[in-house]
């Protein structure tokens, strides 16, 4: 395993009038016991009110912040943010989200020693509901588009493997098409471990069951190039499946 020195992680954070949380975020991500890591933000054009808190971290050696000058969405903001980085590891946590204290460290020593690119955690749900969930042990693309129980805030990737996998500019599920490009090259691993809190909001994009339904419909006819009877079924699956993780209404 190489030395932990030489390890560098660089994580992504795009970021959108949320200085009600991004303080905690921030904060979980400087406890961090692992720290040989850069923090790039995005700020996406955010109120005044958010500019002002993050303009505080700016005199951190550790951290970047871009400021864009008009609102692109978090696509293209991770985007950016991935080719500004230079390390051989990625992490993405969003700006309303948490680590807890050793999850790069006991994620980075997972991937090495098992010689993995993609992994991702369990995570605990907090906020508007509190749920623990423990996603499948391993995805492929097949059976990612009938469960998509990978959490972007739980994911570190090598970046080599990123050669021409982006996000795409979606009102919602950026993340899924982009999880979808990368299961096409290699499988995900899960490590059996809640090292990850994520926040449900009650007004959240991500709270409206038929708006992602929508997208996630879209992007897979779009891109993803599936017939009606596959949209059908990975829709359906997807469903059952987060029924079964969050209950009613939230999924």
């Amino acid at each position: 395993m190489a030395n932990k020195k030489e390890k560098k992680i660089d994580i992504i954070l795009p970021n959108f009038n949320s200085s009600e949380y991004i303080k905690e975020t921030i904060k979980s991500i400087i406890d961090q016991t692992f720290k040989n890591w850069k923090l790039i933000i995005v700020d996406d054009c955010s109120d005044k009110k958010t500019r002002t808190l993050l303009k505080k971290y700016s005199k951190n050696k550790r951290i970047k912040i871009y400021w864009l000058k008009k609102n692109k969405g978090a696509g293209y903001c991770r985007n950016y943010a991935i080719k500004k980085s230079k390390s051989s590891y990625l992490a993405f946590i969003d700006s309303d989200d948490i680590w807890k204290k050793d999850k790069l460290e006991t994620q980075l020593r997972f991937m090495e020693n098992n010689n993995y690119l993609f992994t991702y955690t369990n995570y605990e749900t907090f906020g508007k509901k509190i749920k623990f969930i423990s996603p499948a042990k391993e995805y492929d693309f097949k059976k990612f588009v009938n469960d998509t129980s990978i959490c972007t805030s739980t994911m570190i990737i090598k970046r080599n493997i990123l050669k021409n996998v982006e996000f795409i500019n979606s009102e919602i599920c950026e993340d899924y098409f982009f999880k979808c490009k990368i299961l096409k090259i290699c499988n995900a691993y899960c490590l059996d471990d809640y090292l990850t809190k994520y926040r449900i909001r009650k007004n959240s994009l991500q709270s409206s069951s038929l708006k992602n339904f929508y997208w996630i419909w879209k992007i897979n006819r779009e891109y993803n190039k599936f017939n009606f009877l596959e949209n059908f079924f990975s829709l359906f699956f997807i469903s059952i499946n987060s029924l079964r993780k969050y209950g009613f209404k939230s999924f």
